[in-house]
């Protein structure tokens, strides 16, 4: 028999008590199974809750929502099904930070956490756990579709013509963007906060080493790491490179599973850590990550002295640590080179960077700066120096910032001589965007696909999934 026929079948069985209707005992229809793709069912409570997150969200369907629905979920599960073949990785570290910039997202939308928690009906760790796979997927996908568009490119011929041939009420509306430099100051912790961290994690490693509870148990209580902390602190296999370099140094020196790490410090906090499995360039490991306190004396000591630069550059004077070896107009500029604490813009003379998959460049979009970064410079002239304010950083950390708006281009109807790159992104995208299409046509074709009676009649994006 056909391999592919055989493992069709196989699907099939196991799927034959869910495809028919569950039912209570009352025999009310409780959930059924609507589609099936490759050997993933999709039921109708799925795509319930999908309808009431997107309702919550204010998503707005292309289309009938009982059609969009489904083959929204059934595209998803194709990319996750190429993705899991191609081995695409997402730590669970990558997933802890997406969760906390959504969660801090949530809380500026709303008010506040206790806002947040009321209209979730869910505690903040509830709703951590409960964002934790859909955005794990997400980004799974995401990278998928990377993976699939990452050799396509387009020639300046291109987006020319691309423009030339627009009608004219087509041209694209370049929204307002902006050039930011920033100069940060990360708190001092104090010593006695250290030292109560280390103290605690000392603790919980006399408490296994003693057997009096387990490394998991701890984990789950204590740890500050919210992406592993619901799986007993595990990190699932992972490669050197995805890891801390501190953290990566301890944890490939383990060899006993029953032995607990020394306390290692990483740019997320401190930890300790359990060997798993070692499984040839990857490894499986637990932790448990504390997070000193910064205290609010370290932050206003942190705003007192970045209010100091700030006046010294508007005033051109030397601060006096500099005095013995700088010379020259004192500018916000070297000041970013020489104080600012921020490694990703010292470098730069303070200017902020817009990555994405289109490229690098220092312009941004309102939207796409830090949520307390955009704040400021949106009420902000040119050349103008904020006041300090706080931030909280890429590793979770609190940080003190002074920001300054190098340049604001107004929103405007896109120009070629003007707006190329924007040209360009736009005919890029349009091209991945008919890959992408193209591609789950094909990869339709070549999975087993269940429709249910119910759905055959629907007006689908994509050809294929009634057959």
């Amino acid at each position: 028999m056909n391999k592919r026929i055989l493992v069709i079948l196989v699907v099939l069985v196991s799927l034959v008590p869910l495809v028919n209707a569950q039912k209570d005992r009352a025999g009310s229809v409780v959930d059924e199974v609507i589609w099936v793709v490759g050997d993933e069912a999709i039921l109708k409570s799925e795509v319930e809750v999908t309808r009431i997150q997107a309702a919550m969200e204010g998503i707005r369907w292309k289309g009938d929502p009982d059609c969009a629905i489904p083959e929204q979920l059934a595209v998803q599960k194709l990319f996750l099904h190429q993705a899991a073949i191609d081995s695409i990785e997402v730590t669970e570290n990558e997933v802890a930070q997406a969760t906390e910039q959504r969660i801090d997202y949530m809380i500026q939308q709303i008010g506040s956490r206790e806002k947040l928690e009321e209209y979730k009906k869910q505690n903040l760790s509830q709703i951590r756990q409960s964002m934790h796979d859909d955005l794990r997927n997400q980004m799974m996908i995401q990278r998928m579709k990377e993976k699939l568009v990452k050799d396509i490119k387009v020639t300046p011929a291109e987006v020319r013509r691309y423009f030339r041939d627009l009608p004219i009420d087509s041209v694209p509306f370049v929204p307002t963007e902006v050039e930011v430099q920033i100069i940060a100051q990360t708190p001092r912790i104090s010593i006695e906060e250290i030292n109560r961290v280390k103290d605690e994690l000392r603790e919980y490693t006399e408490r296994v080493n003693s057997g009096e509870t387990s490394f998991q148990t701890l984990a789950r209580l204590y740890s500050e790491d919210p992406g592993s902390r619901r799986s007993g602190g595990e990190l699932d296999y992972t490669g050197r490179g995805m890891l801390d370099p501190a953290f990566a140094a301890v944890a490939f020196n383990l060899t006993d599973p029953k032995k607990i790490s020394k306390i290692v410090e990483s740019e997320f906090g401190f930890h300790i850590i359990q060997l798993v499995d070692k499984r040839g360039d990857k490894i499986k490991v637990r932790h448990i990550l504390r997070k000193p306190v910064v205290s609010d004396s370290a932050i206003n000591k942190s705003i007192a002295y970045l209010d100091t630069i700030a006046d010294n550059i508007r005033n051109g004077v030397t601060p006096a640590e500099l005095a013995p070896f700088y010379t020259g107009n004192f500018n916000f500029e070297d000041a970013a080179t020489l104080l600012s604490d921020d490694k990703d813009t010292r470098n730069n003379r303070g200017l902020m960077s817009n990555r994405s998959e289109n490229g690098q460049t220092s312009r941004f979009q309102l939207q796409d700066l830090p949520s307390e970064v955009a704040r400021v410079v949106d009420k902000m002239e040119v050349g103008q120096i904020s006041d300090p304010f706080t931030m909280v950083n890429n590793q979770g950390k609190t940080v003190c910032v002074i920001a300054k708006l190098k340049s604001r281009t107004e929103g405007h109807k896109a120009t070629i001589t003007e707006d190329f790159q924007v040209m360009k992104n736009i005919v890029l995208e349009k091209r991945r965007e008919k890959m992408l299409h193209d591609w789950v046509v094909k990869k339709i074709q070549n999975t087993y696909v269940y429709v249910n009676d119910n759905y055959r009649n629907c007006h689908f994006e994509y050809e294929g999934w009634v057959r």
